[in-house]
């Protein structure tokens, strides 16, 4: 998924290079939710990935 936002990164960074304002516009905010649901995704694998090992000792 961090892939996707990249790439979407990078398309909305050539188009805004062009002067396609509507087309980066696009992609940025696609790259932003993509971004932000793979932070939460990644926050909530760690959290339950150390619940179901259990404290270290």
């Amino acid at each position: 998924m961090l892939h996707y936002a990249i790439v979407f990164l990078v398309i909305a960074l050539i188009a805004a290079l062009f002067g396609f304002t509507g087309i980066a516009a696009g992609a940025a905010s696609i790259a932003k939710i993509l971004f932000v649901v793979f932070l939460v995704l990644f926050v909530l694998s760690l959290i339950f990935g150390g619940i179901r090992r259990g404290p270290r000792v």
